[in-house]
């Protein structure tokens, strides 16, 4: 049985990555107890001492605000203890799973979906941090997958917190009365979290390289949650009540860092649309037949 050792362990994408593949691989649940990752220099020594097969990692500050904020400390959590953690999957000679993001594609003025091969243009510090990150691992590693993950959704589950999402966060609108607003300015990718667990096995398979880790969708993420309000079943009334069109948002550049999945499913996995995931997702945890 292969070891994995999984940083960022108690996070949505590795508690689900640990949770449906516990019978087929043996996990090394690194978190902050562990590795204190705004200490770039603790974190080769830690891994070092363990043997895995497989390093995953996960851990990061994803918050765009705090990244913003606090470069010096961000650019630490992100980009150093990242290389470190490279550096010691290389010398154990284990191969390095890097979970990047679709946010490396945030600047560009194009419309996407992009592939692995077009070019990064990041806006924000957090997506240049990873960006920083998969460019040390393309350069110095030869055995890795950079995975660039969409936007993963999901509901909670034992053991298994899920990261703000837009399905929770329009079906919290609509279950308190409480409007919140989406932007019609932007796309991007809305991906069930179960993808992973459900081809974890040959995802890891892969060869070396970039691959983009996202379902299909053309709306705006206004559109989008509009549309999980119909699949949830509420009303047009509602719908127009509760998810609000918020027009001043990205008015200045329409964003979409959609990912485009063709080099993934050429590979024989093939994530499906938005709809499909929603439905899914839906139906897994029993709020629709």
């Amino acid at each position: 049985m292969k070891r994995i050792a999984i940083t960022g362990a108690n996070g949505f994408v590795a508690s689900v990555i640990r949770l449906y593949g516990s019978g087929r691989y043996e996990f090394i649940p690194i978190t902050r107890k562990e590795i204190d990752f705004s200490r770039p220099e603790t974190v080769y020594p830690y891994l070092s001492g363990l043997k895995y097969d497989v390093l995953i990692h996960t851990a990061a500050n994803a918050v765009t605000e705090f990244c913003a904020a606090n470069p010096e400390l961000a650019h630490a959590i992100n980009v150093e203890s990242a290389i470190e953690a490279a550096r010691a999957a290389k010398d154990q000679n284990a191969r390095f799973v890097f979970i990047s993001t679709e946010q490396v594609f945030n600047g560009r003025s194009d419309k996407g979906p992009f592939k692995e091969t077009d070019e990064p243009v990041c806006v924000t510090n957090y997506g240049n941090y990873k960006l920083e990150g998969e460019r040390y691992i393309q350069e110095n590693l030869e055995d890795y997958l950079i995975l660039r993950l969409s936007s993963m959704f999901g509901l909670p589950m034992p053991g298994v917190r899920p990261s703000s999402n837009f399905l929770m966060r329009t079906w919290k609108a609509l279950k308190s009365e409480t409007p919140a607003k989406f932007t019609p300015n932007e796309q991007r990718g809305m991906t069930y979290i179960m993808h992973l667990a459900d081809h974890l096995s040959e995802i890891l398979e892969l060869p070396s390289g970039i691959y983009h880790i996202s379902s299909r969708n053309d709306l705006s993420t206004y559109d989008l949650c509009r549309r999980i309000a119909e699949v949830l079943g509420y009303g047009e009334e509602a719908i127009q009540k509760y998810i609000l069109s918020d027009t001043e948002r990205y008015a200045d550049r329409f964003r979409d860092y959609r990912l485009d999945g063709t080099r993934l499913r050429e590979a024989g996995i093939d994530l499906g649309t938005m709809e499909e995931d929603l439905e899914r997702c839906l139906k897994d945890f029993g709020w629709k037949e």
